[in-house]
C-alpha cells in the first residue's frame, strides 16, 4: 500500500475525528450508513478502499454512522456447524476477523482503517498478510485475535447472519448498500449523492455543499 494512504490512516487514528461542533445535535442529525459486504468479493473491496474510504477525507463521516456486516452471501450448515462464504474458507476466517476488529475496536476510525488496509492487500492478492496491518497501523493485535480464536467470532457472524437474512429488502449483490433502512441498490458506488441529499441537518460538510445550496435554491 502506498505511504501516503498508511500515513492518512494512521493520522485519522491519531486524532479519530471526534470533536466537530455540537456532538449531541450532531449526533442526533447522522444518518446511517450500513455496508454489507464479502471480505475477498473484488467488486466489495474496491468499493472499500477507492469509493468508502473517501467519507474519511471529504468529512461525510461527521455526519454518518457507518456500519460494516462482513457477511454477505455466506451461509451456516447448522448439522455440520459449519459456514459456507463464496469466496473459500479464507474469506470466512477474514469475515470473522473484521466482525471482531469492528467489536474490539470500537471507533470506526480505527475499525476502519484496518478493513481498509486488509481489503488493498485482497485486491493485491495478499490478504494473507493481513497480521501486517496492524503493526503498519499501530493497532493492537491480542485482543482482536483473543476474539478470533474464541466463540465470540462466531457469535458475531451469526449475528451479522441474522441481521443479512432478515433485511426488509433481501440483499440481491454485493456490496449492498442501506441508507436509513433504505437500499441504494446498483447505484451504490454513487452512494455520497444520497447521503446529501438526505442530510437535512445544519453541520454540511465540504462534500455535501453543492447540494444543499441546490436544495435551498429550489
Amino acid at each position: 500500500m502506498a505511504a501516503a494512504t498508511y500515513l492518512f490512516f494512521t493520522l485519522i487514528i491519531a486524532s479519530t475525528l471526534c470533536s466537530f461542533g455540537s456532538v449531541p445535535s450532531i449526533e442526533a442529525q447522522k444518518l446511517t450508513l450500513s455496508v454489507y459486504y464479502e471480505t475477498l468479493c473484488p467488486r466489495c473491496a474496491t468499493f472499500i478502499v477507492k469509493n468508502l474510504a473517501r467519507i474519511f477525507d471529504n468529512e461525510l463521516i461527521t455526519i454518518l454512522n457507518l456500519r460494516l456486516v462482513p457477511w454477505g452471501n455466506a451461509s451456516t450448515n447448522n448439522s455440520k456447524n459449519a459456514t459456507f462464504c463464496q469466496h473459500g474458507p479464507d474469506e470466512c476466517r477474514l469475515n470473522s476477523l473484521e466482525a471482531c476488529a469492528i467489536d474490539v475496536l470500537h471507533d470506526v476510525n480505527k475499525h476502519f482503517a484496518l478493513i481498509y488496509c486488509i481489503e488493498f492487500l485482497a485486491i493485491e492478492g495478499r490478504h494473507k498478510e493481513w497480521q501486517t496491518c496492524f503493526s503498519s497501523l499501530g493497532l493492537p493485535l491480542k485482543p482482536v485475535l483473543d476474539c478470533y480464536e474464541s466463540a465470540n467470532a462466531t457469535k458475531l457472524e451469526l449475528k451479522y447472519a441474522n441481521e443479512t437474512a432478515y433485511l426488509s429488502q433481501p440483499l440481491k449483490f454485493v456490496p449492498w448498500l442501506l441508507l436509513n433502512n433504505q437500499p441504494i441498490g446498483n447505484d451504490y458506488e454513487n452512494f455520497a449523492s444520497y447521503v446529501c441529499k438526505a442530510y437535512k441537518g445544519v453541520a454540511v460538510p465540504m462534500a455535501c455543499g453543492s447540494v444543499h445550496l441546490k436544495q435551498k435554491a429550489q
